[in-house]
């Protein structure tokens, strides 16, 4: 076996592990709920749960390797090479309401570059898996971007960030102007399946800005082996830290980018 896919073996530990605590306390949240400083961002006792399973099992096969969580921050040897990027449960709005839109997402960056991603949906039972050159599955089955050629015929996905309501960059411009383009545009709740559901062919295409590198760390892997591409918005190559992401099958790519780049903020 290669490292890869050593790394994405365990990752697949983690996540399935930390998928069953989140299954456990659903539904079970009402007095646990506590906003992070910013009206909707949330953190609940089965973040924390979850992230501690994933914690223990990286810490237990790769002591050595840094982390980078998102309720715990920064943890371990930050120079190493290896650093996993966690976000034990990504859709943590959803989860609280019962909305059955939520993951754990366990991405390894070698050298600041995403090589292995898990995304695990408990709820629907679906484990999305990659690393490079090893390919990109569902249900360890092989997964592959849509066909879709057309931007007017294709589905595509956005989010909005937590500050959205006190800056005017808050995509409610962009949304608009391609829900007139497009077949139309969800907003799910959860990147990391928003990434997952362009790997495997749902959905077309998919931006966002306000994201942490735990929200995109597996799925640019994951979307990359599936044949998919990758950007930040103007096309050049993607920045992990800036929190912007373009991502789609390939074949809409520049027509998206080009109309993400000339729409103006509302306001």
């Amino acid at each position: 076996m290669t490292n890869l896919q050593i790394f994405l073996d365990i990752a697949t530990e983690a996540a399935l592990a930390a998928g069953a605590v989140l299954q456990g306390y659903l539904g079970k949240l009402e007095d646990v709920v506590i906003e992070k400083g910013r009206p909707g961002d949330l953190v609940t006792a089965a973040d924390k749960a979850s992230e501690a399973v994933v914690l223990e099992v990286l810490n237990r096969h790769f002591p050595q390797h840094s982390i980078l969580a998102e309720e715990s921050g920064k943890l371990g040897n930050q120079d190493n090479e290896y650093l996993w990027a966690i976000d034990p449960l990504d859709g943590t709005t959803n989860y609280a309401h019962q909305y059955p839109f939520f993951a754990v997402s366990i991405g390894l960056l070698i050298h600041g570059v995403p090589q292995v991603g898990v995304i695990y949906d408990p709820f629907h039972n679906e484990l999305f898996r990659a690393a490079t050159d090893l390919g990109a599955t569902r249900d360890r089955r092989p997964i592959k971007v849509s066909k879709t050629t057309e931007l007017s015929k294709s589905l595509l996905v956005s989010g909005f960030a937590y500050d959205r309501r006190e800056t005017s960059d808050n995509n409610y411009a962009e949304f608009c102007h391609l829900t007139h383009l497009t077949q139309g545009v969800r907003r799910s709740g959860s990147a990391s399946l928003d990434l997952a559901h362009v790997a495997c062919g749902r959905l077309d295409g998919y931006w966002e800005r306000g994201l942490s590198p735990w929200d995109i760390a597996a799925g640019i892997i994951l979307l990359q082996e599936a044949g998919g591409k990758v950007t930040a918005y103007d096309g050049t190559p993607v920045k992990i830290d800036t929190g912007r992401i373009l991502a789609t099958n390939g074949h809409i790519h520049h027509h998206l980018s080009r109309e993400l780049m000339q729409v103006r903020p509302l306001g």
